[in-house]
């Protein structure tokens, strides 16, 4: 029986599961969900373990949320849809592309590292520190600090600090953990599945804005970098990232 929470759309459309960041949920995709339900996709939408309505027993791992994840196309009989992941999302999205290619048939990463792609000292040192940088930070604090990191507009950061306020601080912190986890560079790896990558213009997240066009460069493909957006572009651009979903999609 499957414990996770999700939305599907149903319909006999192109299926595409649409897995979101960090201290976030399904809710980061609703404009860009009903997009893709109106150009006739079957849209599923969930909750990572511990977000959202999805529960969580005992710690958050990346293991967990691969074995989750599968269980859900296992759940609802997906043949080789479409993974569309942000941050976390996409780094699992990547993960399970990766582990076998017959999972999926297309991958678009949003906002999110390499994870196979190589660090430089300095960012490899980062990643090392980022979770005990952030578990110096007060529990009240790390809501509003993470959301003005994340989101541009108004709108968007009051979103995403309310839906990290709901995560417990021990919780946040496995998961960031967890994250890290996953970047596991490969020399020479390449996604065996159709690719697309989107960021926001001012994401400064970790090295997405420098890894992100490393990677579109090694895989020989084209960025969409959507313009005026930080690191949570789905809800600082609904609108032009709902557009990019759908011309990338067609496309293929």
């Amino acid at each position: 029986m499957l414990k996770m929470a999700y939305l599907d759309s149903g319909g006999d459309g192109r299926p595409v599961v649409l897995t979101h960041g960090a201290g976030m949920d399904h809710t980061m995709f609703g404009p860009q969900a009903l997009a893709l339900e109106q150009a006739g996709y079957r849209v599923i939408r969930w909750d990572l373990p511990g977000h959202g309505r999805s529960p969580l027993d005992g710690r958050f791992t990346a293991a967990g949320a691969l074995t989750e994840m599968a269980a859900l196309l296992d759940w609802l009989h997906l043949d080789r849809p479409v993974l569309i992941g942000h941050s976390l999302g996409g780094n699992l999205s990547q993960a399970l592309v990766r582990a076998d290619a017959q999972r999926a048939g297309g991958l678009i990463v949003l906002d999110s590292t390499w994870n196979a792609g190589p660090l430089t000292r300095t960012e490899a040192i980062a990643l090392r520190l980022a979770a005990p940088g952030l578990a110096m930070i007060p529990a009240a604090r790390l809501p509003d600090l993470m959301a003005r990191a994340s989101a541009v507009t108004p709108e968007a950061v009051e979103q995403t600090r309310a839906v990290f306020a709901a995560m417990p601080k021990r919780t946040f912190l496995d998961v960031w953990r967890a994250t890290a986890s996953l970047v596991a560079p490969e020399p020479g790896y390449r996604t065996p599945v159709p690719l697309a990558l989107i960021r926001g213009a001012r994401d400064r997240t970790g090295n997405i804005a420098t890894a992100m066009p490393r990677w579109a460069k090694s895989e020989d493909i084209m960025e969409y970098v959507i313009p005026g957006a930080g690191h949570v572009v789905t809800l600082d651009a609904p609108g032009a990232t709902a557009e990019a979903l759908i011309e990338v999609l067609a496309r293929w």
